[in-house]
């Protein structure tokens, strides 16, 4: 190598120096690394849409969206029956409770040493089934402290070597006589849990519809190893905790006309209290119509309160529309004029102007609105709103998971050559990426989602201490509903005439023509080629849209370059769909896509071993092994290796001085 070179690096190679002060100990790490490079390449997971189907997720997690009972019929072929199987993966997925449940009778029959035994050797060939690719120091540093030296010891010994196989059954034979065996049983199944899934990618919307957001943002929170792509209902979350007014009324309303309020209530202790008396003054004697939804039929504890649902709900629609309209006013550059309907109404008449059509109001009882200035809240409306908002800020379970999105978070990612992005790349017609105002500056493409990553940060970080950060925490809003979001993308967003306009035509979203041209590989190929990804290796990964597998549509987007994973995890989806959400598999032998059924109940699996049913939609396999070399990480790893070559030969040419140890 060129000492000019390695002269020019010195700076960077000093520090590198730091950690490795000797050639020794620099070309030990180049071993380390080349054979890490030369493993197969961890099994990565892609999902999206989860809308707080906590259960589902849980399960899919436990389960590895399947993989791991594929790996139990591989191991045991016909010498389990299905029974057998199927208690063996329950007690995998659940260690905790299955014990709680088998305990019992075996006790009493006194077969619980042997179940002990039995399970012990069953799942310890498991976990080495999928912890085999990786090194043992990757290994070591899951494995719990207190269990370490035992699970290393079983997972690295031979048990089809006589004297080693005695050695194994002695390790077993001394947990079940120590009264250890339940507590390493559970610490197994847990490492099975993390090293069937090396990484784990969502591609947005963990929020709304389903009752355990907060179930599924405190695992991620404590996940080994995952990111997210925010889509728009994390976004609507995430600007409502930091503080946007109009979003907080929209995560109030959406988790009410869902009959989602325990996620509110019980997941962060938000007060709706102060919402429920400022309902009941303000609109006692109104039925609220409009306003009430069969689903509360669905939550029996709150069947009951299901009028002062409907005032609730009707109280925070108004004030969200007001605080929209004042957010529109604010920001003309939003060019969202026509979202401004308040001042469109007729009180006198109780008809709405829409357009050039004048419509018939569904309810024309509107106490709080003033004729002459529509969209400025009542003064009871203002404290209502700053006890919410206190509400949201000092909810501390909120302001951590909003820091668990934004740690690990992003509006895109490009991964092993996959572009991930919840929704869309806005482009015109013909095909041309859109220019969209991103708060002053005026971006497309790929700029745009970078700009638009970086607003919805300053959105946080700044605090409103700024102009722009004011302006960028209003832009969170713009996202959630905005023509020109990357995360929405369609004309309008027409809540409000879904609830006070019988004519179905003033519905109508008119998508962006992303939707429909991203269907077109060649399309896709420029989308790809924007973001630096080789358009022949590259597929762009989305969700958002729910898949109608019930009427025949697919996943699979033009050619095989694009997926769209949204199948529906959440129940309210799943009557669209027809499944229970999808599942893209990537390890080092390919590409499969996981089609997922209903899923009975976590209870039902504990107890009789019932899965949620999967069928490979997809299997794009490799006949060589993809490995570690061939991805980003390896990209990394090499670039690692010719530093640490640089090292060495600083060393041997005198640049940098070793440090020798006592040891060398």
């Amino acid at each position: 190598m060129n000492l000019d070179q390695i002269k020019s690096d010195e700076r960077y190679l000093r520090l590198l120096a730091e950690k490795f002060p000797n050639s020794n100990m620099a070309i030990s790490e180049i071993i380390n690394l080349q054979a890490i490079m030369s493993l197969p390449k961890g099994t990565e997971h892609f999902v999206s849409d989860l809308h707080g189907a906590s259960s589902e997720f849980i399960h899919m997690v436990k389960n590895a969206s399947g993989v791991i009972r594929r790996k139990v019929d591989d191991l045991y072929g016909d010498s389990l029956t299905e029974d057998e199987k199927r208690a063996l993966c329950a007690l995998i997925y659940y260690p905790d409770e299955r014990l709680d449940m088998e305990r019992p009778a075996l006790s009493e029959s006194g077969q619980l040493e042997q179940f002990y035994k039995t399970r012990l050797h069953q799942i310890v060939e498991v976990a080495r089934a999928v912890t085999i690719k990786y090194t043992r120091s990757k290994v070591r540093k899951l494995l719990p402290r207190d269990y370490a030296y035992v699970i290393e010891e079983l997972l690295h010994e031979s048990i089809t070597e006589k004297d080693r196989s005695q050695y194994f059954n002695a390790i077993i034979n001394s947990i079940v006589e120590t009264g250890r065996a339940e507590q390493l049983i559970i610490a197994i199944c847990y490492l099975i849990h993390s090293f069937a899934i090396d990484a784990l990618h969502v591609v947005g919307d963990v929020f709304d519809r389903g009752p355990g957001a907060e179930k599924i943002m405190e695992i991620l929170s404590t996940y080994h190893n995952f990111d997210i792509q925010w889509g728009n209902h994390d976004i609507e979350w995430m600007g409502a905790a930091a503080g946007n007014l109009a979003l907080i009324a929209t995560v109030v309303r959406v988790s009410i006309r869902y009959v989602n309020i325990e996620t509110l209530e019980e997941g962060y202790g938000i007060n709706l209290l102060p919402l429920a008396t400022f309902a009941l003054d303000t609109y006692g004697d109104d039925p609220c119509t409009v306003f009430q939804t069969k689903d509360f039929e669905n939550n029996p504890r709150l069947t009951r309160s299901a009028g002062l649902m409907a005032k609730m709900h009707k109280a925070i629609s108004i004030i969200q529309f007001k605080l929209e309209g004042q957010t529109i006013l604010r920001h003309p550059e939003y060019n969202m004029q026509d979202r401004l309907l308040l001042d469109k109404i007729d009180y006198n008449n109780g008809t709405i102007r829409i357009g050039h059509k004048d419509h018939k109001l569904l309810d024309t009882y509107l106490p709080t609105i003033d004729p002459n200035d529509p969209y400025r809240l009542s003064t009871e409306e203002e404290a209502l709103m700053e006890q919410l908002a206190r509400s949201f800020r000092k909810s501390a379970r909120l302001q951590k998971h909003l820091r668990c999105l934004y740690q690990h978070g992003s509006l895109f990612l490009c991964h092993n050559n996959f572009l991930l992005y919840h929704a869309a790349i806005p482009m015109t017609q013909k095909g041309e990426f859109q220019e969209v105002d991103v708060c002053g500056k005026k971006v497309k493409g790929k700029e745009l989602m970078v700009r638009t990553n970086e607003v919805i940060r300053d959105a946080y970080y700044g605090r409103g201490k700024t102009q722009t950060a004011k302006d960028s925490l209003d832009y969170m809003w713009y996202l959630w509903c905005g023509e020109g979001s990357p995360l929405y993308n369609k004309d309008k967003m027409t809540t409000f005439e879904r609830y006070f306009v019988a004519d179905k035509t003033t519905h109508k979203e008119v998508k962006g023509a992303y939707y429909e041209l991203a269907n077109r590989r060649d399309i896709c190929e420029k989308i790809l080629r924007e973001f630096s990804i080789d358009p022949e290796k590259g597929r762009i990964i989305n969700g958002h849209i729910p898949v109608k597998t019930i009427k025949g549509e697919t996943p699979m987007r033009a050619e095989g370059k694009r997926f769209v994973i949204d199948g529906g995890f959440s129940k309210p989806y799943q009557e669209k769909t027809g499944i229970a959400g999808y599942t893209l598999i990537y390890n080092s032998h390919g590409i499969q896509l996981v089609e997922h059924e209903m899923f009975e109940s976590r209870q039902q699996a504990i107890k009789s071993g019932a899965d949620i049913h999967t069928r490979i939609q997809l299997q794009d396999f490799t006949n060589n092994r993809i490995l570690v070399r061939d991805t980003d990480l390896g990209k990394t790893l090499s670039e690692q290796v010719e530093n640490l070559k640089k090292l060495v030969e600083a060393y041997e040419h005198g640049v940098i001085r070793e440090q020798i140890s006592d040891n060398n």
